[in-house]
């Protein structure tokens, strides 16, 4: 989703911020040192209309170099103010040659390049109008009801640590279940046999740890009906065929805390409020849709459903 980015984005920067602002204009030159400032000036900021370079007279200040911290990636952010602002400068230097040679070349006389720039400049503007719409509901309030809703006030849940071997036939899970009471490895009867590649080959059927919810019905009965150690003594049958269960072990998910969830909190919230706003804003318009084929207007219909079920593990 293209605001989840931009609201990454916006962090960035406002990490950055005080630092960039902070920091002496004089620092885009990494080839000359700073030079000594009075005691008096330390204690004040740099002011953020600083001119940094120009480029044909063009102006790049430090708060052009502040908002291009925006784009820092993640690992770059530990780096001290003086590395940052000089690559920063730089890449706007560069940026703004790029842009007059662009226009002295007329590209943005074409309509591909003019078409372009427009939707660009659309994007920005969707993006703005839903950092408007939904930052004012991501509060720390927002979160702690979120969490009290959807984690704190709910029982831990059951989770079951498994593996399988998924067959096509029925006698073929029959046939693996007597190996197995006979001694045979479930690892290797599974990375041969199973129809489940995926889990066969990379650790013998092991599907790892998983809630009821996660699996399909047929599939999770089976498996938290079963005690650690356990191997199912009939065959599973489901959709993807016949599943023979080993559990490995059982456990329960202990409620998670606040900290080691706001940053999921957040993305649910954030989607939750971009939805809401979405839908209000096309609330206010009206939509006409039109058969792609004939061109004939089509009725019109109750909004679509906007969520999905996630698919369940195999």
């Amino acid at each position: 989703m293209r605001f989840t980015s931009y609201a990454s984005g916006l962090a960035t920067a406002a990490l950055l911020g005080t630092s960039l602002l902070a920091y002496p204009s004089h620092a885009a030159d990494p080839a000359s040192p700073p030079a000594a400032a009075p005691a008096a000036d330390k204690e004040k900021p740099t002011d953020p209309a600083s001119v940094v370079a120009t480029v044909n007279g063009e102006k790049i200040t430090l708060a052009d170099v502040q908002e291009a911290a925006g784009s820092i990636p993640p690992q770059m952010r530990q780096l001290p103010p003086n590395v940052i602002i000089p690559m920063l400068v730089n890449q706007l230097i560069d940026q703004k040659a790029i842009l007059i040679a662009a226009h002295k070349d007329g590209l943005d006389k074409k309509p591909e390049t003019q078409k372009l720039m427009t939707s660009a400049a659309d994007t920005a503007l969707q993006n703005a109008w839903l950092s408007q719409s939904v930052m004012p509901h991501l509060t720390d309030a927002e979160l702690t009801k979120y969490y009290e809703e959807n984690y704190a006030n709910k029982a831990p849940e059951k989770e079951v640590h498994a593996r399988h071997i998924l067959l096509k036939t029925e006698a073929e899970a029959l046939d693996v279940i007597k190996k197995l009471k006979a001694g045979a490895d479930f690892g290797k009867l599974a990375a041969e046999l199973s129809t489940d590649k995926g889990s066969a080959q990379q650790n013998g059927g092991d599907l790892g740890w998983f809630k009821k919810g996660d699996m399909i019905p047929a599939f999770a009965d089976a498996a938290f009906a079963m005690k650690k150690g356990d191997i199912s003594t009939t065959p599973v049958k489901s959709q993807y065929g016949y599943h023979v269960i080993q559990v490995l072990d059982t456990r329960t998910d202990p409620v998670p805390s606040l900290d080691s969830v706001r940053d999921k909190i957040r993305q649910a919230l954030i989607q939750k409020y971009v939805r809401e706003a979405v839908d209000k804003a096309a609330s206010h318009v009206k939509i006409v849709r039109f058969d792609p084929t004939t061109g004939k207007q089509l009725p019109e219909t109750p909004a679509a459903a906007t969520g999905a079920e996630a698919p369940a593990k195999k």
